[in-house]
């Protein structure tokens, strides 16, 4: 039998989710063994995300990796992978959905509205600060590099009142225990993408793509869809205040796709919201047309001011 070589960055939580996209490939009677890969987003702890290149960081070495034939298959977090499409790949999987919401971990158990005014909270995400910002709560938002274990430490050693995570990395690393609250998206929208798994091949690997096949979720392909959509017509990356959210929910005529998406600037004094309903066999569509209405009631402007070399952040 040959063995697939699967292709993971070398962090804990990458190694855990390549572990577990192996370990549903070998119950289906495959041979698999992982190969880690580094990438700039892992070597460079230090520098924000959106200054090493953005949307894409922790994916173009698990791409030349594949494309040179080093691994037979790459599994990212969805959330990390540009929406330009790479011709020499292929997406041939979208596992089902962690939970896609964000998580606060803060010292004496506290939740998000009990922190005190001028309470520091570490994020690297623009997005979250930008949302962060826009409760009015008061918070002293910093920026906040490095693996899960580095951020929880932060915390645990007194440096930061709280950090803000994705749930679905905690459930997976079985750190959820650690959570003080899972934040609600009328709070703060996740990433789109966030809580699912991409797992790529090369584009003319038509076995490899037949043996993952039976991974790829429905629901869940069709609800990150309309997110990526969303975030490739409003051409926005890493470094611009995006969130967004699909679910599948039943309709009175049957399922049907819900999509919900914040553009904000930065500082989170200004931000637009809007949401829609359709089919989800129609989930390109769908996203498209939400940032359509976005762009047409001013996001553009707002994510204009991402770009704003004034903008700063503070870094822990």
């Amino acid at each position: 039998m040959t063995t697939l070589r699967l292709g993971t960055r070398r962090s804990a939580l990458a190694t855990t989710q390549s572990t577990w996209v192996a370990d549903r490939l070998r119950a289906l009677g495959h041979d698999v063994g992982l190969v880690e890969v580094s990438t700039e987003g892992d070597v460079d702890r230090t520098t924000p995300l959106a200054r090493l290149g953005g949307t894409g960081v922790f994916v173009s070495a698990l791409r030349e990796a594949l494309v040179d034939g080093r691994v037979d298959l790459a599994v990212h977090s969805l959330k990390d992978l540009p929406t330009a499409p790479d011709p020499r790949t292929r997406l041939v999987a979208v596992p089902v959905r962690e939970d896609a919401r964000d998580a606060l971990v803060a010292r004496d158990g506290l939740t998000l509205g009990e922190l005190p005014a001028g309470a520091t909270v570490g994020t690297g995400s623009p997005r979250r600060r930008a949302q962060l910002a826009a409760l009015g709560l008061g918070l002293d938002v910093v920026d906040l590099r490095g693996n899960v274990d580095t951020r929880l430490r932060a915390v645990h050693d007194g440096r930061l009142d709280a950090v803000v995570l994705a749930a679905a990395g905690l459930r997976r690393l079985g750190r959820a225990g650690e959570v003080t609250e899972l934040l609600d998206p009328i709070q703060m929208l996740p990433a789109p993408g966030q809580g699912a798994l991409a797992v790529e091949v090369r584009a003319d690997d038509a076995a490899t793509a037949a043996a993952l096949s039976p991974l790829d979720d429905p629901e869940t392909r069709a609800c990150v869809t309309a997110e990526r959509a969303l975030l490739a017509t409003l051409e926005a990356g890493c470094s611009a205040p995006v969130g967004a959210l699909a679910e599948v929910v039943e309709g009175p005529d049957g399922p049907e796709l819900s999509l919900r998406a914040v553009v904000a600037t930065p500082d989170g004094t200004g931000d637009l919201r809007r949401s829609t309903t359709g089919d989800p066999a129609d989930a390109d569509g769908l996203g498209r047309r939400l940032a359509h209405l976005l762009l047409e009631d001013g996001a553009a402007d707002l994510m204009s001011l991402s770009d704003d070399p004034a903008v700063t952040e503070r870094a822990l």
